[in-house]
């Protein structure tokens, strides 16, 4: 999936709509200076991001909420009229359900990757990777390949790089890969399986939006993915044994006896249940679902955690009623200023409350996008002075869908928004459902994993700011800046690619007349 959400009932149901069509005139923003302007916000948003992430290297979601808020309003001058249409568009768009799944996958995600962290799993995860002799050298393309099974059952990029993050990637650092190359395999592995997977998001979105049926869509892309795979697997075999870890490498014996239990392995059957959940057809907030009460039970049964590890209520000590609760295993009685809630299922869904906010005000800025007419105009630039030929035409679908991309970094939300573009240009060019889909889902399951403002990449980062916290040995310094991964998003850059190649070649190519029409029809 992408921004994440499982499968849900009827596809069709969920995503017909989209993001507001533009052409309803009564609720349409007009902008001084054009169309064009209401792509503002999005992007001063876009330069806000990389002179934040890229050039200062500070790679901070609450500082992208600042600068997300701050393109609104510097947008809001350019339009015309009372702005009451503009404010009431930001509204709109942030009650769009493509950034509520967003928000769905990560909270859900990160409780059940807390879960486990508190269970040892990581501590179970260090004592099979040294027990099977996967060191440095061979860690970031396991945790490429596991990413990517993982992202393929469950259906969720997302909530696979929120897991990983979690739980995979302190285990490598600590066995002495290097952090930045390891952060990037697991984004690789979940463009891999966000592109593949029949639940997720996108490849719905992606079938249902160019009228053809999910198994056809599935099937077809494969070939695009194993080219990409193929490439990315030795690369970071290679990558791995060129790029050095950091120090708690060279002293990591000590650290890794004492963070190495095999009992923690116990938690893989908590993977499976969410995978054989969500592979069964259930949603995937279900699916985990299922998953965060198995690795409660077994936290409990195995006395790896307790119950106050995962769920605690800090009351005062001078509370009455407090005093009188305390012998319940989830009430501790604390100083009055140290008062709260805490443990894992507590902690994993406060930490993304800050892209919480980033997802929602994005897509706020990409319903004024709509509304402002400027999609439109992109679409009738394109469609009038760019795409005059077959070959140009699938060019610019491709370099389309990555520069939407770039702007809506919610993968499904600028999927939603591109849609109807690449439908248009492909029918005019009879170009078939099956490869239209192909090309939309490519871009948007592998862009949002790369740039430094994208929403897999930030997840994934929201995630790994709470590791030194979890371990002693976990310092600041290991923390990896999201500025330095895009290069070694090896996956994703490769599918981009793939499908440009395909275009300028022709590769995979079908017409529409190329398959029965049944083949190429609506779910």
């Amino acid at each position: 999936m992408s921004t994440d959400g499982g499968s849900p009932g009827d596809p069709t149901d969920e995503y017909d709509e989209g993001l507001a069509d533009s052409s309803d005139d009564e609720r349409s923003i007009e902008f001084y200076g054009g169309r064009w302007l209401s792509a503002l916000p999005l992007a001063i948003f876009v330069v806000w991001a990389i002179f934040q992430s890229g050039v200062l290297q500070i790679g901070d979601t609450q500082g992208l909420v600042a600068g997300m808020l701050i393109a609104l309003i510097i947008g809001m001058f350019f339009a015309k009229g009372d702005w009451k249409q503009y404010a009431n568009t930001i509204f709109e768009g942030m009650t769009q359900p493509v950034a509520a799944t967003a928000i769905v996958a990560w909270l859900w995600a990160g409780m059940f990757a807390d879960t486990l962290q508190a269970g040892g799993f990581v501590d179970g995860l260090i004592w099979a990777a040294t027990a099977l002799d996967i060191g440095a050298t061979l860690f970031p393309a396991a945790a490429y390949i596991l990413a990517g099974l993982l992202a393929t059952g469950i259906g969720t990029g997302y909530g696979t790089v929120v897991a990983f993050t979690t739980l995979f990637f302190p285990a490598g650092v600590l066995l002495g890969a290097n952090p930045v190359l390891t952060f990037a395999a697991i984004l690789s592995g979940a463009v891999f399986g966000d592109n593949l997977a029949p639940v997720s998001d996108t490849t719905i979105v992606s079938a249902v939006t160019q009228d053809s049926d999910i198994g056809g869509v599935v099937s077809s892309r494969f070939k695009y993915a194993a080219v990409a795979a193929i490439i990315a697997l030795p690369a970071y075999i290679v990558a791995g044994s060129l790029m050095d870890g950091v120090d708690v490498a060279q002293q990591a014996g000590g650290l890794l006896t004492e963070n190495s239990n095999p009992l923690g392995l116990v938690h893989l059957l908590s993977v499976a249940v969410v995978i054989g959940t969500a592979i069964s057809g259930r949603h995937i907030v279900e699916a985990i679902s299922w998953g965060l009460i198995t690795s409660a039970v077994l936290n409990v049964v195995t006395g790896l955690a307790s119950v106050s590890d995962m769920l605690v209520f800090q009351a005062p000590q001078g509370s009455g009623i407090a005093q009188s609760l305390s012998g319940l295993p989830f009430i501790e009685l604390v100083q009055s200023s140290e008062t709260g809630v805490a443990g894992s299922i507590y902690s994993g869904a406060v930490g993304f409350f800050p892209l919480i906010v980033l997802t929602l005000l994005i897509v706020a800025g990409a319903q004024i996008l709509v509304r402002g007419g400027g999609f439109e105009a992109m679409q009738d630039f394109l469609l009038g002075s760019v795409a005059t030929s077959l070959r140009r035409a699938e060019t610019t679908m491709v370099l389309g869908t990555a520069a939407i991309n770039a702007m809506i970094t919610i993968n499904t939300a600028a999927e939603i928004a591109i849609a109807p573009y690449i439908a248009r240009i492909g029918e005019r060019f009879n170009i078939n459902g099956y490869r239209r889909a192909n090309i939309l889902d490519a871009n948007t399951s592998a862009l949002g994993y790369i740039f430094p403002w994208g929403g897999g990449l930030l997840a994934g980062y929201t995630a790994m700011l709470g590791l030194p916290e979890q371990y002693s040995w976990f310092t600041q310094s290991m923390l990896v800046n999201p500025a330095e991964v895009w290069p070694f998003v090896f996956h994703g850059w490769l599918l981009f690619f793939v499908f440009i190649v395909a275009a300028l070649t022709g590769f995979g190519l079908e017409y529409t007349s190329d398959r029965e029409t049944g083949e190429v029809a609506r779910v």
